[in-house]
């Protein structure tokens, strides 16, 4: 089969196209004919050695793929040949990744894709959604009616944390570039505001004025001084992005407000809390609630000039999907 794949930790450049052995299954298997997968951030930090995970080499990267059934193993039940599936959680901890046109996936890391969702949209933001809904539900405890401050909602994560928290009853305070204030209040925020603003800190207070129950931020800024400022008694703060940040952290207003924080990666989730994320992204994607915002389509050989281009911030918000053959 065709993949992309490398041979050692590297750059974009080590990654390689070209044929490998059919992927071994073993009895909890699945083994899916790929149709599209995508490349994440987190791709590129397994691929360079920036995140550290269990390869066994040649590896093929990539987290997520959508594609049909092909095989099932004997210990295997509820999934049949031909079913459309897809998998976010492919690529780390010894698994093998998802760019390539054969993948075997381990059968509690496998969903079915609602009928009528167009793989490439769904490819294209199951990793995201995912990742909001762990942030949202799993680490943060959003329940119906609390504030929630998106921080950086444009994005892809961003976007999904807006969809996700509305569709959970809470309000949603946004933070974005002004361009992108029409696109955020269309994903749901009843507040956007330009993060740019000199008196952003301000704006903020006014928009919630008794306070932020939950506060994320997907830029990676991590501004904790002005987060905790910002928090109700018990308001909690989810770090999912700015490995390299080292904020200021406030930590007696902190206490005194009884406030927590939390950080957490989607790679360290249990089945179970993917399984559960698996579900709510399923919903919305039925619904239409999840789309991505610009999709380019590529082939899978261009695999490596992808992850150079994402690792010089050429993406912009834009998810590229790679699919194995023609991509027409």
């Amino acid at each position: 089969m065709r993949a992309a794949f490398i041979e050692t930790l590297g750059a974009p450049e080590d990654i390689r196209y070209g044929d490998l052995p059919a992927p071994r299954t073993g009895p909890a298997d699945v083994l899916v004919d790929v149709v599209a997968t995508t490349v994440n951030p987190v791709d590129t930090f397994v691929r360079s050695g920036a995140f550290r995970t269990a390869l066994d080499f040649p590896f093929v990267v990539g987290r997520d793929l959508v594609g049909t059934v092909a095989a099932v193993g004997p210990l295997v039940s509820g999934f049949a040949v031909g079913d459309l599936v897809w998998s976010n959680s492919l690529g780390h901890a010894g698994r093998q990744g998802a760019a390539a046109e054969r993948a075997a996936v381990p059968a509690d890391r496998l969903y079915h894709l609602p009928a009528g969702v167009d793989p490439v949209r769904a490819v294209a933001v199951v990793h995201p959604a995912a990742t909001a809904y762990l942030g949202l539900f799993t680490h943060g405890g959003l329940r119906a009616g609390q504030t929630v401050l998106v921080c950086g909602a444009a994005g892809n994560v961003g976007a999904a944390l807006v969809a996700l928290a509305v569709d959970a009853g809470a309000r949603v305070v946004a933070t974005a570039a002004a361009r992108d204030s029409a696109y955020c209040r269309e994903s749901g925020a009843e507040v956007v505001l330009d993060y740019r603003d000199p008196a952003l800190a301000g704006r903020l207070a006014e928009a919630c004025p008794d306070g932020v129950d939950l506060y994320l931020d997907t830029s990676g800024v991590n501004d904790l001084a002005a987060a905790v400022g910002l928090l109700a008694p018990r308001g909690r703060i989810v770090l999912l992005a700015g490995a390299a940040s080292r904020p200021v952290l406030p930590v007696g207003p902190l206490y005194t407000k009884d406030c927590s924080i939390a950080g957490f990666v989607i790679s360290h989730a249990t089945t179970a809390e993917l399984a559960a994320a698996a579900a709510a992204v399923n919903r919305l994607l039925a619904a239409g609630r999840l789309r991505p915002r610009a999709v380019e389509v590529l082939p899978l050989s261009e695999a490596a000039r992808v992850h150079g281009r994402m690792e010089r911030g050429e993406l912009h918000g834009r998810r590229v999907v790679l699919r194995p053959g023609d991509p027409a």
